[in-house]
């Protein structure tokens, strides 16, 4: 039976990235994208609403989100959903579900890199209104 696990974020980036190794020296960049959405209530109150993705890249990704991605630069990412389960110091089970990236486009134009994917580099870059911003 076919399944298929796919989510496509487009959002402003919530914090510096944070790149560490894995024991066996693999490349692992974490970063958080804020996205928003905006709506009227039934009264014609204008309201936005925020939600917040964690992100995870590796290996050659991961070192490009590292180098061009910083805290408040648009950007596109797509992958999977993956929830991650841990047991912590205090013995209490944990729970975190992320998105694992597959491929990243740093969409500002400021980072001028372009495209970040596992298999390939293209160049891209999209027009930009204030109000597009989710901050």
């Amino acid at each position: 039976m076919p399944s298929l696990n796919k989510v496509i974020i487009i959002g402003n980036v919530g914090n510096e990235p944070e790149m560490r190794f894995t024991p066996n020296g693999k490349p692992v960049t974490s970063f958080s994208v804020a996205t928003n959405w905006v709506y009227t209530t039934p009264e014609g109150e204008r309201r936005q609403e925020t939600e917040w993705f964690n992100i995870v890249a590796w290996n050659r990704l991961a070192e490009q989100c590292n180098q061009f991605l910083a805290k408040g630069k648009l950007v596109y990412t797509e992958g999977r959903i993956h929830t991650r389960n841990w047991e912590g110091q205090d013995g209490q089970a944990h729970s975190k579900m992320e998105v694992v990236a597959n491929r990243v486009i740093f969409l500002d134009r400021k980072a001028a890199s372009g495209v970040a994917d596992e298999k390939t580099e293209d160049s891209a870059a999209a027009e930009m209104e204030p109000e597009d911003l989710p901050f």
